[in-house]
């Protein structure tokens, strides 16, 4: 569906930003995904962030991994830089880009396989050193391109849509993030997505390392009853497992939820989700009571969503290395290499 080009014809009285942009300007080809996945949610509301900020688009670099959430960045911002990395890898990338151009807004859009698993270490480094970025992961708990076995974030105990039963302990992105000293660490819903806009406007507006865990469940092959991954289950627990080879279409999956409630959310095959939404009151500026609030309502069987942390006076790599503000290609032979004279004296500098 990549090559069927989308209308360039705009209504003149369509809504526009302060850029005079419309959504359309933040729009990439056409989704090939599945009718119905989440990712494609998620993928509405980066555009509407986007819109929203009034972002111009060519100065935002999107980079990505392998899988089906690597997929989406180019069904979105499709005048921006973008770079497909191998698998796991674009965590190191990104942090090269960013320390050449500091100029430009990094998005990583990554999955729960590319992050979770062969790009795990990745992963922690790159939300360890701090780098200015808004990291997305659309968590589904399984590996969608290659049919759905678990992946790492996948809970214990789950079923897959086989009928096999996890038996590993599952990684939580988000605990993760909050120990490595991510400074802006915020879970949603795909479906949710008056909390998701929001929770991306912030990640892309804060300095510092941003992470959003996403719940994206996969219609495909982790929809069905014993998934924790499900539309239902992040809403509850249910029954109805398919075995059909024929996928139809089916209607993304909204919700409306008030702060401080618990959302039983159905999937399209009758399994649910449990959604907490932080309430009001909730203090964000708190890591250890962050983690305690994540692992207390795990127990319970609740997946809690909104922006968990922030710290509002964070700082990022460049601070930490002291980096010179104008990009790299913009610096001359001699700001590159300074030759061994001032080497020298640098080294005699630091020594005392």
């Amino acid at each position: 569906m990549t090559y069927i080009a989308k209308p360039k014809f705009q209504h003149p009285g369509i809504k526009k930003n302060a850029l005079g942009y419309s959504h359309r300007d933040y729009e990439g080809k056409i989704s090939t995904l599945c009718a119905g996945c989440g990712h494609d949610s998620i993928t509405a509301s980066i555009i509407e962030a986007c819109f929203e900020l009034s972002i111009e688009p060519h100065r935002v670099a999107k980079i990505s991994g392998i899988g089906c959430s690597s997929k989406t960045p180019d069904y979105f911002l499709g005048n921006s830089h973008g770079f497909n990395t191998v698998h796991g890898r674009m965590p190191s990338v990104l942090t090269g880009a960013n320390l050449a151009n500091r100029e430009l807004i990094y998005l990583g859009v990554s999955g729960d396989g590319d992050s979770a698993s062969i790009g795990f270490g990745q992963f922690a480094h790159a939300i360890r050193r701090g780098v200015n970025m808004t990291y997305i992961v659309e968590n589904n708990g399984v590996y969608g391109l290659t049919k759905g076995q678990f992946s790492a974030t996948a809970d214990r105990g789950s079923k897959s849509k086989k009928g096999v039963t996890n038996t590993d302990n599952p990684i939580d992105l988000v605990g993760i993030a909050l120990q490595l000293g991510a400074t802006y660490v915020a879970r949603s819903f795909s479906g949710d997505k008056k909390q998701l806009v929001p929770i991306i406007e912030g990640a892309i507006r804060h300095k510092g390392a941003a992470f959003i865990d996403v719940i994206s469940p996969c219609i495909a092959f982790n929809n069905h009853a014993g998934s924790t991954k499900s539309f239902d289950y992040v809403r509850e627990h249910n029954d109805a497992v398919n075995r059909l080879d024929v996928l139809t279409g089916r209607d993304p999956i909204e919700i409306d939820q008030d702060p401080g409630t618990v959302q039983i959310v159905e999937q399209h095959d009758g399994s649910r989700l449990a959604l907490r939404k932080i309430d009001a009151d909730y203090d964000p500026h708190d890591r250890l009571g962050a983690m305690t609030f994540l692992q207390k309502h795990a127990a319970q069987g609740q997946i809690v969503t909104g922006l968990l942390y922030v710290d509002p006076e964070a700082d990022d790599l460049h601070s930490h290395l002291n980096t010179v503000e104008r990009p790299l290609n913009r610096l001359e032979a001699a700001d590159l290499c300074p030759g061994r004279r001032d080497n020298r004296q640098t080294v005699s500098a630091s020594s005392h």
